[in-house]
Protein backbone atom coordinates (compact mmCIF):
# COMPACT_ATOMS: atom_id res chain seq x y z
CA UNK A 1 0.00 0.00 0.00
CA UNK A 2 1.46 3.10 -1.13
CA UNK A 3 0.91 6.48 1.33
CA UNK A 4 -0.15 9.74 -0.41
CA UNK A 5 1.92 12.66 0.16
CA UNK A 6 -0.06 14.01 3.18
CA UNK A 7 0.63 10.67 5.08
CA UNK A 8 3.94 10.40 3.92
CA UNK A 9 4.58 13.87 5.41
CA UNK A 10 2.36 13.07 8.54
CA UNK A 11 4.33 10.20 8.89
CA UNK A 12 7.89 11.74 9.50
CA UNK A 13 6.26 14.65 11.80
CA UNK A 14 4.68 12.42 13.59
CA UNK A 15 8.17 10.24 13.80
CA UNK A 16 10.67 12.99 14.34
CA UNK A 17 7.95 14.07 17.45
CA UNK A 18 7.84 10.70 18.81
CA UNK A 19 12.12 10.36 18.48
CA UNK A 20 12.81 14.01 19.85
CA UNK A 21 10.24 13.44 22.87
CA UNK A 22 11.89 10.16 23.46
CA UNK A 23 15.41 10.69 23.06
CA UNK A 24 14.77 14.21 25.53
CA UNK A 25 13.28 11.92 28.81
CA UNK A 26 16.42 9.72 28.04
CA UNK A 27 18.95 12.59 28.03
CA UNK A 28 17.15 13.65 31.13
CA UNK A 29 17.47 10.68 33.24
CA UNK A 30 20.73 9.62 32.20
CA UNK A 31 21.79 13.26 32.83
CA UNK A 32 20.19 12.90 36.19
CA UNK A 33 21.86 9.68 37.00
CA UNK A 34 25.29 11.08 36.23
CA UNK A 35 24.64 13.77 38.47
CA UNK A 36 23.24 12.86 41.43
CA UNK A 37 24.31 8.44 40.93
CA UNK A 38 22.75 6.65 43.76
CA UNK A 39 20.70 9.79 45.45
CA UNK A 40 20.48 6.81 48.42
CA UNK A 41 23.33 7.16 51.05
CA UNK A 42 25.55 4.18 51.30
CA UNK A 43 25.52 2.27 54.63
CA UNK A 44 28.97 3.43 54.95
CA UNK A 45 28.28 7.26 54.14
CA UNK A 46 25.65 6.60 56.90
CA UNK A 47 28.06 5.25 59.65
CA UNK A 48 30.89 7.86 58.52
CA UNK A 49 27.73 10.14 59.91
CA UNK A 50 27.12 7.99 62.82
CA UNK A 51 30.68 8.45 64.12
CA UNK A 52 31.17 11.67 63.77
CA UNK A 53 27.76 12.83 65.13
CA UNK A 54 28.66 10.63 68.10
CA UNK A 55 32.08 12.60 68.34
CA UNK A 56 30.99 16.06 68.31
CA UNK A 57 28.45 17.93 70.81
CA UNK A 58 26.84 21.13 70.98
CA UNK A 59 27.78 23.92 68.34
CA UNK A 60 30.04 21.59 66.70
CA UNK A 61 27.32 18.70 65.84
CA UNK A 62 24.57 21.65 64.55
CA UNK A 63 27.45 23.13 62.27
CA UNK A 64 28.18 19.57 61.27
CA UNK A 65 24.17 18.47 60.91
CA UNK A 66 23.88 21.81 58.30
CA UNK A 67 27.10 20.85 56.41
CA UNK A 68 25.64 17.58 55.66
CA UNK A 69 22.05 18.99 54.28
CA UNK A 70 21.55 19.33 50.95
CA UNK A 71 18.98 18.36 48.46
CA UNK A 72 19.06 14.82 48.46
CA UNK A 73 20.17 14.31 52.17
CA UNK A 74 18.90 15.99 55.55
CA UNK A 75 19.87 14.74 59.01
CA UNK A 76 18.75 15.47 62.56
CA UNK A 77 19.06 13.92 66.35
CA UNK A 78 16.12 13.43 68.16
CA UNK A 79 16.48 12.60 71.96
CA UNK A 80 15.75 9.24 73.22
CA UNK A 81 15.44 5.99 70.99
CA UNK A 82 13.08 6.25 68.39
CA UNK A 83 13.79 2.91 65.99
CA UNK A 84 10.75 1.82 63.48
CA UNK A 85 10.49 -1.37 62.14
CA UNK A 86 12.23 -1.64 58.95
CA UNK A 87 9.94 -2.30 55.53
CA UNK A 88 9.32 -5.45 54.52
CA UNK A 89 9.91 -3.95 50.91
CA UNK A 90 13.17 -4.97 49.47
CA UNK A 91 14.90 -1.94 49.14
CA UNK A 92 14.82 -0.79 52.43
CA UNK A 93 15.07 -4.43 53.76
CA UNK A 94 18.87 -4.38 52.26
CA UNK A 95 19.95 -1.00 53.25
CA UNK A 96 19.23 -2.16 57.15
CA UNK A 97 21.25 -4.92 56.61
CA UNK A 98 24.11 -2.87 54.95
CA UNK A 99 23.96 -0.38 57.91
CA UNK A 100 24.11 -3.01 60.00
CA UNK A 101 27.08 -4.85 58.79
CA UNK A 102 28.90 -0.94 58.55
CA UNK A 103 28.04 -0.29 62.44
CA UNK A 104 29.37 -3.22 63.49
CA UNK A 105 33.08 -2.07 63.40
CA UNK A 106 31.06 0.54 65.73
CA UNK A 107 29.34 -1.45 67.84
CA UNK A 108 25.98 -2.73 68.11
CA UNK A 109 23.30 0.03 67.38
CA UNK A 110 19.80 -0.59 66.18
CA UNK A 111 18.67 0.54 63.05
CA UNK A 112 15.64 0.93 60.91
CA UNK A 113 15.16 1.71 57.90
CA UNK A 114 11.56 2.61 56.11
CA UNK A 115 10.06 4.55 53.07
CA UNK A 116 9.20 7.99 53.85
CA UNK A 117 5.41 7.36 52.98
CA UNK A 118 5.23 5.26 55.95
CA UNK A 119 6.71 7.32 58.27
CA UNK A 120 4.04 9.78 58.48
CA UNK A 121 6.24 12.10 56.68
CA UNK A 122 5.30 11.76 53.04
CA UNK A 123 7.84 13.32 50.63
CA UNK A 124 5.71 14.66 48.02
CA UNK A 125 5.81 11.54 44.97
CA UNK A 126 7.59 8.99 46.82
CA UNK A 127 6.70 5.80 45.56
CA UNK A 128 6.33 6.79 42.34
CA UNK A 129 9.65 8.10 41.18
CA UNK A 130 10.93 6.70 37.94
CA UNK A 131 14.91 6.82 38.32
CA UNK A 132 14.44 5.02 41.76
CA UNK A 133 11.23 4.07 43.68
CA UNK A 134 11.34 5.67 46.71
CA UNK A 135 12.25 7.81 49.61
CA UNK A 136 14.08 6.35 52.66
CA UNK A 137 13.94 7.51 56.56
CA UNK A 138 16.83 6.18 58.14
CA UNK A 139 16.72 6.29 61.75
CA UNK A 140 20.09 4.92 63.96
CA UNK A 141 20.50 4.40 67.47
CA UNK A 142 23.04 6.50 68.84
CA UNK A 143 25.19 5.68 71.56
CA UNK A 144 24.47 8.71 73.87
CA UNK A 145 20.93 7.68 74.05
CA UNK A 146 19.16 9.78 70.75
CA UNK A 147 18.68 9.01 67.74
CA UNK A 148 20.11 10.11 64.35
CA UNK A 149 17.14 10.10 61.51
CA UNK A 150 18.53 11.01 57.83
CA UNK A 151 16.21 11.49 55.19
CA UNK A 152 17.19 10.48 51.80
CA UNK A 153 15.27 11.71 48.98
CA UNK A 154 15.49 10.75 45.06
CA UNK A 155 15.23 14.13 42.90
CA UNK A 156 11.77 14.45 41.55
CA UNK A 157 11.52 13.49 37.68
CA UNK A 158 7.84 13.30 37.90
CA UNK A 159 5.30 16.11 38.46
CA UNK A 160 2.69 16.40 41.32
CA UNK A 161 0.78 14.03 39.03
CA UNK A 162 3.32 11.31 38.75
CA UNK A 163 4.14 11.95 35.38
CA UNK A 164 7.48 12.07 34.14
CA UNK A 165 9.72 15.52 33.92
CA UNK A 166 9.02 16.17 30.09
CA UNK A 167 5.89 14.18 29.12
CA UNK A 168 3.87 17.39 29.09
CA UNK A 169 6.21 18.87 26.89
CA UNK A 170 5.92 16.42 24.98
CA UNK A 171 2.31 16.19 24.78
CA UNK A 172 2.30 19.57 24.08
CA UNK A 173 4.49 19.15 21.21
CA UNK A 174 2.58 16.31 20.04
CA UNK A 175 -0.50 18.66 20.17
CA UNK A 176 1.29 21.21 18.25
CA UNK A 177 2.23 18.20 15.76
CA UNK A 178 -1.54 17.53 15.25
CA UNK A 179 -2.44 20.50 14.10
CA UNK A 180 0.32 21.33 12.20
CA UNK A 181 -0.66 17.95 10.73
CA UNK A 182 -4.42 19.08 10.03
CA UNK A 183 -2.79 22.47 8.52
CA UNK A 184 -1.09 20.13 6.31
CA UNK A 185 -3.77 18.43 4.89
CA UNK A 186 -5.84 21.23 4.49
CA UNK A 187 -3.33 22.14 2.31
CA UNK A 188 -2.44 19.65 0.08
CA UNK A 189 -5.98 18.50 0.01
CA UNK A 190 -6.25 20.21 -3.54
CA UNK A 191 -3.66 18.92 -4.88
CA UNK A 192 -5.88 15.63 -4.01
CA UNK A 193 -8.93 17.01 -5.69
CA UNK A 194 -6.26 17.88 -8.82
CA UNK A 195 -5.20 14.22 -9.28
CA UNK A 196 -8.29 13.26 -9.14
CA UNK A 197 -9.56 15.82 -11.67
CA UNK A 198 -7.07 14.64 -14.30
CA UNK A 199 -8.08 11.03 -13.90
CA UNK A 200 -11.57 12.34 -14.64
CA UNK A 201 -10.62 14.27 -17.69
CA UNK A 202 -12.40 13.64 -20.61
CA UNK A 203 -11.15 15.25 -23.82
CA UNK A 204 -13.97 14.34 -25.59
CA UNK A 205 -16.36 16.30 -23.58
CA UNK A 206 -16.52 19.75 -21.56
CA UNK A 207 -13.76 20.33 -19.46
CA UNK A 208 -14.44 20.54 -16.36
CA UNK A 209 -12.80 23.11 -14.24
CA UNK A 210 -11.33 23.09 -10.55
CA UNK A 211 -12.57 26.14 -8.58
CA UNK A 212 -9.70 27.71 -7.46
CA UNK A 213 -8.76 27.96 -3.47
CA UNK A 214 -8.95 31.22 -2.55
CA UNK A 215 -7.50 30.39 0.74
CA UNK A 216 -4.52 28.17 -0.28
CA UNK A 217 -1.12 28.64 -0.83
CA UNK A 218 -0.05 30.64 -4.25
CA UNK A 219 1.37 27.63 -5.71
CA UNK A 220 -1.09 25.45 -5.34
CA UNK A 221 -3.35 28.08 -6.57
CA UNK A 222 -1.05 29.03 -9.63
CA UNK A 223 -1.05 25.12 -10.46
CA UNK A 224 -5.17 24.70 -10.18
CA UNK A 225 -5.25 28.02 -12.71
CA UNK A 226 -2.34 26.18 -15.37
CA UNK A 227 -4.24 22.73 -14.81
CA UNK A 228 -7.83 24.75 -16.02
CA UNK A 229 -6.07 26.98 -18.72
CA UNK A 230 -4.15 23.09 -20.09
CA UNK A 231 -7.14 21.49 -19.95
CA UNK A 232 -9.39 23.92 -21.74
CA UNK A 233 -6.42 24.21 -24.70
CA UNK A 234 -6.27 20.23 -25.09
CA UNK A 235 -9.97 20.18 -25.53
CA UNK A 236 -9.67 23.02 -28.41
CA UNK A 237 -7.17 20.94 -29.79
CA UNK A 238 -9.03 17.99 -29.78
CA UNK A 239 -12.06 19.02 -31.05
CA UNK A 240 -9.90 20.85 -34.13
CA UNK A 241 -8.17 18.07 -34.54
CA UNK A 242 -11.17 15.64 -34.69
CA UNK A 243 -12.76 18.07 -36.85
CA UNK A 244 -9.77 18.39 -39.10
CA UNK A 245 -9.23 14.67 -39.36
CA UNK A 246 -13.39 14.46 -40.18
CA UNK A 247 -12.98 16.73 -43.00
CA UNK A 248 -9.54 15.28 -44.52
CA UNK A 249 -11.14 11.78 -44.63
CA UNK A 250 -14.44 13.19 -46.53
CA UNK A 251 -12.71 14.65 -48.81
CA UNK A 252 -10.47 11.52 -49.56
CA UNK A 253 -13.46 9.51 -49.50
CA UNK A 254 -14.48 11.57 -52.16
CA UNK A 255 -11.46 11.50 -54.40
CA UNK A 256 -11.11 8.03 -53.74
CA UNK A 257 -14.77 7.11 -54.82
CA UNK A 258 -14.05 9.40 -58.06
CA UNK A 259 -11.03 7.85 -59.00
CA UNK A 260 -12.95 4.26 -58.45
CA UNK A 261 -15.55 5.36 -60.72
CA UNK A 262 -12.73 6.27 -63.36
CA UNK A 263 -10.80 3.05 -62.61
CA UNK A 264 -13.93 0.73 -63.76
CA UNK A 265 -13.60 2.54 -66.77
CA UNK A 266 -10.30 1.40 -68.00
CA UNK A 267 -10.00 -2.92 -69.38
CA UNK A 268 -9.44 -5.63 -67.29
CA UNK A 269 -5.63 -5.89 -66.53
CA UNK A 270 -3.17 -6.09 -64.05
CA UNK A 271 -2.53 -2.39 -63.81
CA UNK A 272 -6.38 -2.23 -63.45
CA UNK A 273 -6.41 -4.68 -60.25
CA UNK A 274 -2.69 -2.23 -58.98
CA UNK A 275 -4.97 0.96 -58.98
CA UNK A 276 -8.02 -0.74 -57.20
CA UNK A 277 -6.32 -1.90 -54.12
CA UNK A 278 -4.23 0.92 -54.03
CA UNK A 279 -7.56 2.89 -53.89
CA UNK A 280 -8.51 -0.19 -51.04
CA UNK A 281 -5.59 0.60 -48.95
CA UNK A 282 -5.65 4.12 -49.30
CA UNK A 283 -9.32 3.96 -47.70
CA UNK A 284 -8.48 1.40 -45.10
CA UNK A 285 -5.24 3.60 -44.14
CA UNK A 286 -7.44 6.20 -43.48
CA UNK A 287 -9.95 4.04 -41.39
CA UNK A 288 -7.71 3.41 -39.20
CA UNK A 289 -6.20 6.56 -38.64
CA UNK A 290 -9.83 7.77 -38.16
CA UNK A 291 -10.37 5.07 -35.32
CA UNK A 292 -7.39 5.82 -33.79
CA UNK A 293 -7.96 9.03 -33.46
CA UNK A 294 -11.65 8.01 -31.91
CA UNK A 295 -10.00 5.85 -29.43
CA UNK A 296 -7.88 8.68 -28.56
CA UNK A 297 -10.59 11.01 -27.61
CA UNK A 298 -12.88 8.10 -25.97
CA UNK A 299 -15.48 8.71 -28.66
CA UNK A 300 -15.73 4.83 -29.30
CA UNK A 301 -19.35 3.55 -29.02
CA UNK A 302 -20.04 0.84 -26.04
CA UNK A 303 -21.95 -2.12 -26.35
CA UNK A 304 -21.84 -5.58 -25.16
CA UNK A 305 -20.01 -7.77 -28.11
CA UNK A 306 -19.27 -11.61 -28.36
CA UNK A 307 -15.98 -11.35 -28.87
CA UNK A 308 -15.24 -14.79 -29.79
CA UNK A 309 -17.92 -14.10 -33.03
CA UNK A 310 -16.38 -11.25 -34.19
CA UNK A 311 -12.84 -13.69 -34.13
CA UNK A 312 -14.74 -16.72 -35.98
CA UNK A 313 -16.57 -14.21 -38.22
CA UNK A 314 -12.88 -12.85 -39.06
CA UNK A 315 -11.22 -15.89 -39.68
CA UNK A 316 -14.76 -17.68 -41.59
CA UNK A 317 -14.12 -14.58 -43.85
CA UNK A 318 -10.05 -15.22 -44.62
CA UNK A 319 -10.76 -19.06 -45.03
CA UNK A 320 -13.36 -18.64 -47.45
CA UNK A 321 -10.98 -16.50 -49.41
CA UNK A 322 -8.63 -19.72 -49.45
CA UNK A 323 -6.07 -18.32 -46.80
CA UNK A 324 -4.16 -19.97 -44.13
CA UNK A 325 -5.65 -19.46 -41.16
CA UNK A 326 -7.20 -21.98 -38.21
CA UNK A 327 -9.18 -20.79 -35.37
CA UNK A 328 -9.20 -22.54 -31.54
CA UNK A 329 -11.58 -22.06 -28.79
CA UNK A 330 -11.79 -22.71 -25.33
CA UNK A 331 -14.38 -20.87 -23.70
CA UNK A 332 -15.41 -21.01 -20.20
CA UNK A 333 -18.88 -19.10 -20.37
CA UNK A 334 -20.29 -19.49 -23.57
CA UNK A 335 -22.32 -15.87 -23.29
CA UNK A 336 -18.95 -14.19 -22.03
CA UNK A 337 -19.35 -10.57 -23.56
CA UNK A 338 -16.98 -7.65 -23.52
CA UNK A 339 -17.98 -4.04 -23.31
CA UNK A 340 -16.53 -1.66 -26.19
CA UNK A 341 -17.05 -0.88 -29.82
CA UNK A 342 -17.65 -3.67 -32.18
CA UNK A 343 -16.24 -2.24 -35.11
CA UNK A 344 -13.17 -1.43 -33.21
CA UNK A 345 -13.15 -4.64 -32.31
CA UNK A 346 -12.92 -5.73 -35.84
CA UNK A 347 -10.77 -3.87 -36.68
CA UNK A 348 -8.38 -5.00 -33.98
CA UNK A 349 -8.84 -8.72 -34.85
CA UNK A 350 -8.48 -7.91 -39.05
CA UNK A 351 -5.29 -6.14 -38.61
CA UNK A 352 -3.54 -8.69 -36.23
CA UNK A 353 -4.81 -11.38 -38.53
CA UNK A 354 -3.54 -9.98 -41.54
CA UNK A 355 -0.17 -8.95 -40.76
CA UNK A 356 0.08 -12.57 -39.46
CA UNK A 357 -0.61 -13.31 -43.04
CA UNK A 358 1.46 -10.88 -44.32
CA UNK A 359 4.81 -11.47 -42.64
CA UNK A 360 3.87 -15.01 -41.23
CA UNK A 361 2.12 -17.15 -44.55
CA UNK A 362 0.30 -18.59 -41.48
CA UNK A 363 -2.26 -17.13 -38.82
CA UNK A 364 -2.72 -19.69 -35.66
CA UNK A 365 -5.75 -18.26 -33.59
CA UNK A 366 -6.92 -19.08 -30.45
CA UNK A 367 -9.40 -17.26 -27.94
CA UNK A 368 -9.66 -18.09 -24.41
CA UNK A 369 -11.66 -16.94 -21.57
CA UNK A 370 -10.55 -16.97 -18.14
CA UNK A 371 -11.82 -15.92 -15.13
CA UNK A 372 -12.41 -12.38 -16.07
CA UNK A 373 -10.54 -11.75 -18.88
CA UNK A 374 -10.90 -12.75 -23.06
CA UNK A 375 -6.84 -13.80 -24.25
CA UNK A 376 -6.79 -13.79 -28.20
CA UNK A 377 -3.58 -15.14 -29.44
CA UNK A 378 -2.02 -15.01 -33.10
CA UNK A 379 0.32 -17.00 -34.18
CA UNK A 380 2.58 -17.06 -37.82
CA UNK A 381 5.17 -18.75 -39.09
CA UNK A 382 7.46 -16.27 -40.16
CA UNK A 383 11.26 -15.04 -38.53
CA UNK A 384 9.67 -13.60 -35.39
CA UNK A 385 10.39 -10.14 -34.29
CA UNK A 386 13.86 -9.89 -32.20
CA UNK A 387 12.92 -8.75 -28.28
CA UNK A 388 14.54 -5.20 -28.58
CA UNK A 389 12.25 -4.36 -31.37
CA UNK A 390 8.89 -5.52 -30.10
CA UNK A 391 7.86 -2.46 -28.25
CA UNK A 392 9.05 0.00 -30.90
CA UNK A 393 6.58 -2.26 -33.21
CA UNK A 394 4.04 -1.27 -31.55
CA UNK A 395 4.10 2.12 -32.36
CA UNK A 396 3.07 4.09 -35.62
CA UNK A 397 4.76 3.80 -38.98
CA UNK A 398 7.65 1.46 -37.61
CA UNK A 399 7.79 -1.47 -39.79
CA UNK A 400 10.99 -4.70 -39.46
CA UNK A 401 11.72 -3.50 -43.02
CA UNK A 402 13.32 -0.18 -42.77
CA UNK A 403 11.91 1.02 -46.39
CA UNK A 404 8.47 3.22 -46.84
CA UNK A 405 8.14 0.86 -50.01
CA UNK A 406 4.70 -0.85 -49.67
CA UNK A 407 5.55 -3.71 -51.69
CA UNK A 408 7.06 -4.94 -49.30
CA UNK A 409 4.95 -3.93 -46.39
CA UNK A 410 2.35 -1.80 -44.80
CA UNK A 411 2.55 1.63 -43.76
CA UNK A 412 3.25 0.67 -39.85
CA UNK A 413 0.15 1.52 -38.60
CA UNK A 414 -1.68 -1.78 -38.05
CA UNK A 415 -0.22 -2.77 -35.07
CA UNK A 416 0.01 0.94 -33.84
CA UNK A 417 -4.23 1.10 -34.10
CA UNK A 418 -4.63 -2.40 -33.06
CA UNK A 419 -2.89 -0.89 -29.51
CA UNK A 420 -4.68 2.08 -29.62
CA UNK A 421 -7.88 0.43 -29.45
CA UNK A 422 -7.03 -2.46 -27.33
CA UNK A 423 -5.68 -0.01 -24.36
CA UNK A 424 -9.00 2.05 -25.24
CA UNK A 425 -10.65 -1.24 -23.74
CA UNK A 426 -9.00 -1.23 -20.68
CA UNK A 427 -6.80 -4.22 -22.52
CA UNK A 428 -3.57 -5.02 -23.09
CA UNK A 429 -1.23 -6.20 -26.19
CA UNK A 430 1.95 -8.17 -26.08
CA UNK A 431 4.41 -9.34 -28.98
CA UNK A 432 5.96 -13.03 -27.72
CA UNK A 433 7.66 -15.65 -29.17
CA UNK A 434 5.27 -18.44 -31.09
CA UNK A 435 5.99 -22.37 -29.34
CA UNK A 436 6.34 -23.11 -33.19
CA UNK A 437 8.15 -20.35 -34.21
CA UNK A 438 7.29 -17.14 -35.38
CA UNK A 439 5.45 -14.32 -33.42
CA UNK A 440 3.03 -14.27 -31.24
CA UNK A 441 0.57 -11.36 -30.45
CA UNK A 442 -1.52 -11.40 -27.09
CA UNK A 443 -4.69 -9.50 -26.71
CA UNK A 444 -6.16 -9.36 -23.29
CA UNK A 445 -9.57 -7.75 -23.06
CA UNK A 446 -11.74 -7.63 -19.49
CA UNK A 447 -14.75 -9.43 -19.54
CA UNK A 448 -17.95 -7.67 -18.81
CA UNK A 449 -20.33 -9.19 -16.29
CA UNK A 450 -23.90 -7.67 -15.28
CA UNK A 451 -23.72 -9.41 -12.10
CA UNK A 452 -21.11 -11.58 -9.42
CA UNK A 453 -20.32 -14.64 -10.34
CA UNK A 454 -21.83 -17.02 -8.00
CA UNK A 455 -19.61 -20.20 -6.99
CA UNK A 456 -19.95 -23.67 -8.31
CA UNK A 457 -21.08 -26.36 -6.52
Amino acid sequence: MRLTFAARTGLIVVLSLTAAWIGSIALFYLSANADQGDPRPLPGQVAAVVELVERTSGDERTLLLRALRSQIFQARIESGMHIATTSRQLVTRLNARGLQDHLAALGERPVSVVLASESGQPRGISGRSFIVPVDLEIRVGLLTGETLIIEARSLSVANIFGLPVGFVSGLLGSLIGLIALIIMHRETKPLMRLSAAVDRTDLAGSPVLLPEERSGAPEVRALIRAFNRLQDRLSHLLRARMGMIGGISHDVRTFATRLRLRIDHMPAGLERDRAIADIADMIKLLDDALLASRAGANELDEELVEFHQIVRAEVDDRRAAGQAVDLEMALKDADAAVLGDRLALRRVVANLIENALKYGQVAHVQVVSAERTMLLTIDDAGAGIPPEQREAMLEPFVRLEASRNRQTGGAGLGLAVARNLVEAHGGTIAITDAPTGGARVAVRLPLFFSQPRLPAY
